[in-house]
């Protein structure tokens, strides 16, 4: 890598590391919000106690890739890399916002090494100046989670321009450069799933830009072969053996691939992404709008959201809908530039191919045109594909400026962009401070998404401002009257402010969301794990009144009925059955939940009390042990473990 930047002046370097300095620093005052939450507070896989194995076993949340609520994100560098941070300062945000930083500046040097096999040295610097500031980068660069990006970036441009090696003299196959491109995308893929595109981009550049074929030229030679008037030449059978290496050695990548996600795809609910599961031709229409919303996203950044999901684009559902005006023009500006870029011959032509290249291949996996993806729109994904859109304002900007009429209008322009997103991606920087100030940033752009107004109200929860998180959570209901998620947020904020029964109402209109048992027809129906606590919450509030008993323990079957697999409803059914006097039943259920989970030291506490209500001291003190062996600072069990021995005169030995 620092061979691939060796063409880049000390100079140029200190520009661009004083630009994203001056436009970052402030990232290193945030803290970590949004899915940082989960991929890294949550996260068990950066801690030192936990195996190193298990990073190549889990997703990049920390679920086991076998279990159906795993994402399928598998990323273990992007998830070591958190794990050395936590190593240095454990949950310390500032050292992982540094490290992003670095890496952007990284980044954005290579990246400045890539625009010269295009453009010239000013116009290089230009592109990369304009990837540095550009707004649209601060999900990837503020946002701890990001960092995905910025690593498959890093190793998705070091490919390509290791792959421009592998051209020697003479048109020679140079081997090295493609073993260590193979090598290189690999690893951008083991940091994000996008870094396996550079592929694709790699036999663009060896067709066109390294052969100097056109598409009028490749299509009469093919003709001419299949007419039997020609053979194929030396050069192109030598092009053939390259792009069949490549795309074999991307074929093999896939297969492990699709193994290590065990041939599932993940599943996500119609909130993420609700295109994906409606009648055509409204996925169809929704799906292609989606495309000219995140060029106009790149072209004009001025209103940013963490989270695009839900009603946050509404479906476009017929042909006679106004925004598939904006698809019709997108699309026929993409057509007239590929047309431009493979018809004619010329270094503007190849500079243009390149930079759609890396704007169309590596956003083909957000694009749903190969299956469904967990969101509507997300700024990051963005950020390798701004980096052809960069190239191209670079290369205009170049013609405009070579025009003495138009040179200081260019250079005004110029700068004026530069400074505008500069200020914007510093005061963006911001918003992500804390969740409450990310969430309510994002509610001034969009008011429709229901996820905003419930995240807001957890912000305020977790402030025990349970008053002001209610109306936020409210306002979920109204936007989304049927997330079950937010009437649920409602109930328990109620019930955080002691108002019992307008909690129970609330659970109530929860649970009739559920799929409904219809008497003597058999159907499937995917329930969302997180929604299965309504019986749960529901059961527990109202096993507090000793009239109720009997209701709550229906409700914790029926949750089991419809999830065999759900621990905490066995946990929470063997707690009632025990203030019921039902130990027996109480035992089944906790032996049921030990089935599930076998390294959860509340669940043999819990068995040992059984054991105790079942006048069994040795059983229940075995049951303590493994508590404790689980856990050798369980208060609980080390307290009652005592005062067993202690009543029943019973020395355990292991």
């Amino acid at each position: 890598l620092l061979e691939k930047m060796a063409d880049v002046s000390l100079k140029e370097a200190a520009l661009i590391v004083g630009v994203v300095a001056a436009c970052y620093w402030n990232s290193l005052f945030c803290g970590f919000v949004f899915d940082d939450v989960s991929a890294i507070l949550d996260n068990k896989d950066l801690h030192p106690s936990t195996p190193l194995k298990n990073l190549f076993q889990n997703d990049f949340w920390g679920t086991p890739m076998s279990e159906e609520r795993s994402h399928k994100s598998y990323r273990p560098l992007t998830v070591l890399t958190f794990r050395l941070n936590y190593l240095f300062s454990e949950l310390n945000a500032v050292s992982y916002h540094f490290l992003n930083l670095v890496f952007h500046v990284v980044v954005c040097v290579v990246f400045l090494k890539v625009c010269k096999l295009f453009l010239d040295n000013r116009s290089s610097v230009v592109a990369s100046l304009l990837f540095a500031v550009h707004p649209i980068h601060t999900e990837a660069v503020t946002g701890v989670v990001g960092r995905a990006e910025l690593l498959s970036s890093i190793f998705f441009l070091a490919a390509f321009l290791s792959y421009t090696k592998s051209k020697g003299p003479d048109n020679t196959i140079v081997w090295t450069p493609i073993a260590v491109t193979v090598f290189l995308v690999a690893v951008a893929t083991l940091c994000k799933e996008q870094g396996i595109t550079v592929v694709g981009i790699c036999c663009v550049y060896e067709v066109f830009i390294a052969q100097g074929y056109t598409l009028p030229v490749l299509l009469d030679t093919a003709v001419q072969i299949l007419r039997g008037k020609g053979s194929i030449p030396f050069s192109m059978l030598q092009t053939l053996l390259k792009l069949i290496v490549l795309m074999f050695s991307t074929l093999l990548l896939v297969v492990v691939r699709v193994q290590v996600i065990q041939s599932q795809l993940p599943v996500f609910t119609r909130f993420d992404n609700p295109a994906a599961v409606s009648p055509s031709p409204a996925r169809q229409l929704t799906f292609n709008y989606l495309l000219p919303v995140n060029a106009w996203l790149l072209l004009n950044p001025s209103e940013l959201c963490c989270d695009w999901t839900m009603g946050t684009i509404p479906l476009v559902e017929s042909l006679l809908d106004v925004r598939n005006v904006a698809t019709l023009t997108f699309f026929c500006f993409l057509g007239s530039l590929i047309v431009f870029s493979l018809r004619y011959p010329g270094d503007s032509s190849k500079t243009v191919l390149m930079a759609l290249c890396l704007i169309v291949l590596p956003f083909i996996p957000a694009s749903n045109l190969f299956f469904p993806v967990g969101f509507v729109v997300a700024e990051r994904v963005l950020y390798v594909p701004s980096m052809g859109f960069c190239i191209l304002v670079a290369h205009g900007w170049k013609k405009l400026s070579n025009k003495s009429v138009l040179r200081k209008i260019s250079w005004v322009c110029l700068a004026a962009v530069l400074f505008t997103h500069a200020l914007k991606t510093l005061h963006r920087n911001w918003d992500w401070e804390s969740e409450y100030t990310l969430f309510m940033s994002a509610l001034k752009v969009n008011k429709n998404n229901a996820k905003l107004w419930n995240n807001v109200g957890h912000a305020l929860e977790n402030e025990k401002n349970f008053e002001r998180a209610l109306q936020f959570f409210i306002q979920a209901t109204q936007v989304q009257p049927d997330d079950i998620g937010a009437h649920m947020n409602v109930g328990r904020t109620y019930k955080n402010l002691n108002k019992t029964k307008e909690a129970e109402e609330s659970y109530m209109i929860a649970k009739s969301l559920m799929p409904q048992i219809i008497p003597g027809k058999k159907y499937a129906a995917r329930v969302a794990p997180n929604h299965l606590n309504v019986y749960i919450n529901l059961a527990n509030l109202i096993r507090a009144n000793e009239s109720r008993l009997e209701e709550a323990d229906q409700l914790y079957r029926q949750a089991i009925s419809m999830r065999p697999d759900f621990k905490q409803a066995y946990i929470s059914r063997g707690e009632l059955l025990l203030k019921m006097n039902k130990p027996l039943k109480a035992k089944e259920a906790y032996l049921r939940a030990l089935e599930l989970d076998r390294t959860n030291a509340d669940l043999w506490y819990n068995l040992a009390i059984v054991y105790i209500e079942l006048k069994d001291p040795t059983e229940a003190l075995k049951n303590f042990n493994r508590a404790l062996e689980l856990n050798p600072t369980h208060k609980l069990a080390l307290f009652n473990s005592a005062l067993l021995m202690q009543e029943s005169g019973i020395v355990y030995i292991p």
